[in-house]
């Protein structure tokens, strides 16, 4: 289920959960999970939810009420390799225009274990020659790994770029059995 955009002010939970890709910064307003962020670690966990709630116009709080318990259950299942898509309630209030337009396209038209190209995934929302755009929605997206940016390649089979970094591109694709496991 996707939610558009409510009024601003509404009051967004966080937390932090381990995953087969380092801990995830994990947000959720009343409308659904708004916001996945890569590296959580110490220093990076501190800043995370002042830049939330700077985005969102929000109050942003540690886990109160248990918005984020789904989404971390799903997570879990699916870096166990028992979850193939999310059901999940998504707030795109991060998401605008173009960028939310191609992140919507990406979450209901690239199935686990396939990837799509940039150029591919311009033409499916009518805009043909918009490969370096969707590119810049990849990187902007604020629902990595539910809405599956690591899934969008380059046309000649390289991985393009990704904002949780190449090794976390790889595995991602390796769990989903797009490419081999590292041999180390």
């Amino acid at each position: 289920m996707d939610i558009e955009d409510g009024p601003r002010g509404v009051t967004a939970e966080w937390t932090v959960v381990a995953s087969g890709i380092g801990p995830l910064f994990l947000a959720a307003t009343a409308r659904g999970l708004v916001q996945v962020g890569f590296h959580a670690d110490a220093g990076r966990r501190e800043r995370m939810p002042e830049r939330l709630a700077e985005q969102l116009g929000a109050v942003v709080v540690e886990r109160s009420t248990g918005l984020l318990a789904e989404p971390a259950r799903q997570l879990d299942r699916y870096f166990a390799g028992a979850l193939r898509a999310f059901e999940l309630p998504l707030d795109w209030s991060l998401a605008t225009g173009f960028n939310r337009q191609v992140l919507r396209e990406l979450a209901g038209g690239v199935p686990y274990g396939t990837v799509v190209g940039y150029g591919e995934l311009a033409r499916r929302v009518g805009q043909p020659g918009a490969a370096q755009a969707v590119g810049a929605a990849m990187g902007a997206n604020p629902l990595p790994v539910v809405v599956p940016c690591h899934r969008v390649v380059e046309s000649d089979g390289g991985l393009g770029g990704f904002g949780g970094g190449l090794e976390t591109k790889r595995k991602l694709l390796a769990l989903e059995g797009v490419l081999p496991e590292p041999l180390f």
